[in-house]
């Protein structure tokens, strides 16, 4: 019987709940403010309809979801060159703040003991009034 088989059954509201418990989730503005001191990397794993119809973060590490593990390893072969330690304060963004708290564990899993996420995702960081490059108008 592999571990899979044994494992107890959790439902996703749950688990994001225990995912969340041992996050230190921080509001859009701490996010930023931590981003312009140079204490976090912002990395963006929205996919690119939502950065294309909503914008990016200024500075902020596009990564697609399914690569973040492997970008952000900072003993990964593949990984981006700002990830290279695992003391990098990582804040994670997806659309609402959902998907990048999984997102944040996974790579707390990893080694990085200082990845977390937005609360309200890119959502609320462009609700806050904080900088957002919008896209180009299509012609």
């Amino acid at each position: 019987m592999s571990e899979y088989e044994t494992a107890e059954r959790v439902g996703i509201d749950e688990l994001l709940e225990r995912v969340r418990s041992g996050l230190d989730r921080i509001e859009p503005r701490t996010a930023h403010e931590a981003h312009e001191a140079g204490d976090a990397l912002l990395v963006d794993t929205r996919y690119a309809a939502l950065r294309e119809r909503d914008g990016l973060i200024p500075g902020a590490l596009v990564v697609e979801r399914n690569e973040l593990e492997w970008r952000l390893d900072p003993l990964g072969s593949h990984r981006a060159p700002q990830a290279d330690s695992h003391d990098l304060r990582v804040v994670v963004f997806c659309n609402e703040g959902y998907a990048s708290s999984l997102a944040a564990a996974s790579l707390r899993q990893l080694g990085l003991h200082r990845a977390t996420d937005v609360i309200g995702g890119f959502q609320a960081w462009k609700a806050a009034g904080l900088p957002v490059l919008l896209p180009s108008p299509r012609t």
